[in-house]
């Protein structure tokens, strides 16, 4: 923890430089990174979801593959496909996009169930399967994906079964005066979100580290009564008479790894209930179902989560 805390904080202080106004969705970030957890970005359009995790993927010296997902996209557009060579009279595999260590979906649910289902097999077991032969991903492999939350005309909303596959959803707002302000001026001063490479990014962190702290994150403690708490939360989530569905089982682990690099960012060893609060509504708040006469009653996923982690009994 000695070695890399100093990296992390720099990493951190890096992307609020360059990204202003997002220091709370840069710290759920590097949890997300940290847990090997994927992520949905959703806001408006121009709130610097993509540049972002254009900055991040270029700070710690990841390959970083884009994909703009439209109607038309295939799975073999996302995942590749075998081509047969006349010359040499044998298959050859072309690898698609999908083949790297940050994928960046961009509006992930402009694309039909099909093509969102070839990712499935990826977010969950870090391979592909093509044509019966299992292709084993990038060690570190991160999927961060956008939406607009906004416009739904012709969008496909992605399936409970793909939601719960990813760590955290975060919602990007809009920067405050300040933070904006600090937006003219540097671009004022020459900041070219558009073209990064002007920018001269000095990468801070390698993926070999990226994957050491991971491993740090993983032997974070856990004391006894932590995981009774964290289970105590669960299991409300699916007694809840407001709720439809609750939180799943791959939730629950979820929530235990990204409580741990919670932890390890804020310096310690060993994981407190304010970690899990912390994480708590990004975590949850995909994953949770309303029952329609909730929404009726004006009733919020954020209210409901909030009424969770004040009536479950918080550990000493």
């Amino acid at each position: 923890m000695s070695e890399l805390s100093p990296i992390f904080a720099r990493l951190s202080q890096a992307l609020n430089q360059l990204v202003v106004g997002q220091a709370d969705l840069v710290q759920q970030l590097l949890v997300a990174m940290l847990s090997s957890g994927h992520v949905i970005l959703e806001g408006v359009p121009g709130t610097g979801k993509t540049l972002l995790i254009k900055v991040l993927s270029q700070l710690v010296r990841a390959d970083f593959r884009r994909i703009q997902l439209t109607p038309d996209v295939l799975p073999s557009d996302i995942l590749g496909t075998n081509i047969f060579d006349l010359n040499t009279r044998s298959f050859s595999l072309k690898k698609g996009p999908v083949f790297t260590q940050v994928l960046l979906a961009d509006e992930i649910n402009r694309t039909p169930p099909k093509t969102q289902a070839a990712l499935l097999e990826a977010m969950e077991e870090q391979q592909v399967t093509l044509d019966g032969e299992s292709l084993r991903l990038s060690e570190l492999f991160w999927v961060v994906a956008t939406q607009n939350s906004l416009e739904f005309e012709g969008t496909y909303p992605l399936p409970e079964a793909q939601l719960d596959r990813f760590l955290f959803k975060l919602l990007v707002g809009y920067p405050d005066a300040a933070a904006e302000k600090q937006m003219l001026l540097n671009s004022q001063a020459g900041f070219q979100p558009r073209r990064l490479e002007l920018t001269k990014l000095k990468p801070i962190a390698t993926v070999e580290q990226i994957l050491q702290a991971q491993q740090a994150v993983r032997a974070i403690a856990v004391a006894g009564p932590i995981l009774d708490y964290l289970l105590a939360l669960v299991q409300r989530t699916r007694q809840h008479p407001d709720l439809v569905l609750g939180a799943s089982p791959r939730s629950a682990v979820a929530w235990l790894q990204a409580s741990k690099a919670n932890a390890w960012l804020n310096d310690r060893t060993f994981v407190t209930p304010d970690d899990l609060k912390a994480i708590a509504f990004p975590l949850l708040c995909h994953r949770l179902i309303l029952r329609p006469e909730a929404q009726l009653d004006g009733l919020g996923i954020k209210d409901v989560i909030s009424g969770l982690l004040n009536q479950v009994p918080v550990p000493r």
